[in-house]
């Protein structure tokens, strides 16, 4: 198993339009905007030239992932996305090697920060 790629880097802000300002002038396109009921979080995406993405979010509720984030640990990388070929196999050696895992089994699984030096790390297999 290999982490193949950055498949795309999440920054929360508290104020999405100000965020999408502020990428917009280091010259990235908004491609789109989203928000998510289940996750408690509005979206914009910015796409690089190497298929990666950037997206922005903000929370919509303070107890979601994000707005727990945001209260913690301010504006700033939320997490980076890397792109794997299966996610549970992955996962399955990243915890043999004792990563400590968070999610595991289900449809997300990330890398809890103690493991990778303060960083949220998630694991797709999306293209």
């Amino acid at each position: 198993m290999t982490l193949q790629r950055v498949h795309h880097i999440v920054v929360r802000v508290k104020d999405l339009e100000q965020g999408i300002a502020a990428y917009q002038a280091l010259g990235l396109t908004l491609e789109r905007t989203a928000e998510s009921a289940a996750l408690g979080i509005k979206q914009a995406f910015f796409p690089l030239a190497d298929g990666a993405f950037i997206e922005v979010v903000s929370p919509t509720r303070a107890d979601s992932a994000v707005g727990k984030a945001l209260e913690g640990r301010g504006e700033g990388i939320h997490s980076i996305v890397f792109k794997v070929d299966d996610v549970a196999r992955a996962a399955q050696g990243m915890k043999a090697r004792g990563v400590a895992l968070i999610g595991e089994g289900g449809p997300q699984v990330f890398v809890h920060p103690k493991s990778s030096h303060g960083v949220l790390v998630q694991l797709t297999d999306k293209q």
